[in-house]
């Protein structure tokens, strides 16, 4: 994806500062440990004077220094854990700790680009700190089953929606949990307020945490992008160019409110294009809509709603609207 210089700077200084605070959080961890258990310093001191002394033995041309460091070191590494715990500390106390341990905060697995550098990319192209700010609020642990009723079945499920609910959280549950191996697809549609952006935000936040990339747009922002992508110019044109890559190569796109949009002929043929092609490149999509299966079929063509309808996993949520059962 395209970034301007200054973009970029700014995801390089976010590593510089996740580098620092680490660094900084670690000798304080370490001035505590060493007031705490001195013994810690001593075991520290004997590394470092023997690291000096087995570089002055290989400068010497010993090649047995390097392996017997090594053996020092290891041994020192169990005395310095048990010594932790035996005073209630964690056995990696005195160890870094990364925001990402994959690539030790740098964004870079060798030569390529670690995921959590591709979602800082995502994050500053799309500018999605809302959808992180959602996320933290709405995740699978502040979900209630208790807003949706279980004293009457209702006739398209033939099911209580307590029920019909706690169906559908397991299969994005699944979904969440094959993701790595298997790339489905999710419809999640139902009246207005009954959870289905709720629900789309636990998915983002489980994948998220897996290190998928995730892009969070309402229908109008996405079709706001495709269309500056197709006819806008200059500027505009770079900006929208740098997000459609993206829309198409994500891990998950997340497409909510769909039907939302003043949905006209290029609304039709971009939402074809843009499933058709994650399903070519065997990436995931979860939208989200008010609309039922009949009122898709009626807005957007029939390419689109086959689509749908024969690649996408398609989950009814049912209930009270939520927002107007919590003003009460």
């Amino acid at each position: 994806m395209a970034l301007k210089n200054y973009q970029y700077n700014k995801i390089l200084r976010d590593y510089d500062n996740r580098q620092l605070e680490a660094k900084h959080a670690l000798d304080n961890r370490m001035e505590e440990a060493y007031g705490k258990i001195p013994a810690l310093k001593e075991i520290d001191d004997e590394i470092v004077t023997c690291a000096i002394e087995s570089a002055r033995q290989m400068l010497t041309g010993n090649e047995e220094a390097l392996e017997n460091l090594k053996l020092v070191a290891k041994g020192a590494d169990k005395r310095r854990e048990a010594l932790l715990k035996a005073h209630g500390y964690r056995a990696d106390f005195l160890k870094l700790r990364y925001q990402c341990p994959d690539c030790k905060d740098t964004g870079y697995i060798g030569n390529e680009k670690c995921h959590c550098f591709k979602q800082a990319i995502v994050d500053i192209v799309y500018s999605q700190s809302n959808m992180k700010e959602a996320i933290s609020r709405e995740n699978f642990s502040s979900f209630s089953f208790s807003y949706y009723a279980e004293d009457y079945i209702d006739p398209s499920t033939k099911t209580s929606p307590r029920d019909n609910i706690a169906r559908v959280v397991k299969e994005c549950r699944n979904f969440i949990d094959s993701f790595d191996t298997v790339k489905g697809n999710l419809l999640l549609y139902g009246n207005t307020g009954v959870g289905k952006t709720f629900l789309a935000n636990c998915i983002a936040k489980e994948l998220l945490d897996k290190a998928f990339t995730v892009i969070y747009l309402t229908a109008f922002q996405l079709f706001d992008i495709l269309e500056k992508n197709k006819f806008g110019k200059g500027e505009e044109n770079f900006e929208a160019g740098s997000q459609f890559e993206y829309i198409l190569d994500c891990d998950m796109l997340i497409i909510d409110d769909l039907g939302t949009e003043l949905t006209n002929a290029f609304v039709n043929v971009q939402l074809y294009l843009c499933i058709n092609e994650r399903l070519l490149r065997n990436k995931s999509t979860v939208i989200s809509t008010n609309l039922s299966l009949d009122n898709i079929n009626t807005l957007y063509s029939e390419r689109v709603f086959s689509r749908i309808a024969s690649n996408f996993t398609l989950l009814k949520i049912i209930g009270e609207d939520i927002r107007l059962k919590k003003l009460f």
